[in-house]
């Protein structure tokens, strides 16, 4: 376990000292573009919450619950394993 979190705590290190060396100007641009793609994302998920529910149905069907074993057409009887009586 200590391996694996000195391996992720050097990799984040890496990752940092690349970020750091990068131009001012570089990771602005970049920070806005991650903020634009969230703000985008953002907006798209929105639109498709009030999509849904300007759209909705608003309806609720109530039907009775169908019995699985009843729709099954094997003539085979289901059997309570507590009734099985085993023959020595």
């Amino acid at each position: 376990m200590k391996n694996l979190r000195t391996t992720i705590r050097n990799w984040f290190d890496k990752l940092d000292g690349q970020w750091r060396a990068m131009p001012v100007a570089k990771q602005h641009r970049y920070t806005l573009l991650l903020f634009a793609g969230y703000t985008l994302l953002t907006v798209i998920v929105l639109f498709k919450m009030c999509y849904d529910v300007a759209h909705s149905d608003n309806t609720l069907i109530i039907e009775h619950i169908e019995n699985p074993i009843r729709q099954n057409s094997s003539s085979v009887s289901p059997q309570d394993s507590t009734t099985t009586n085993f023959k020595r």
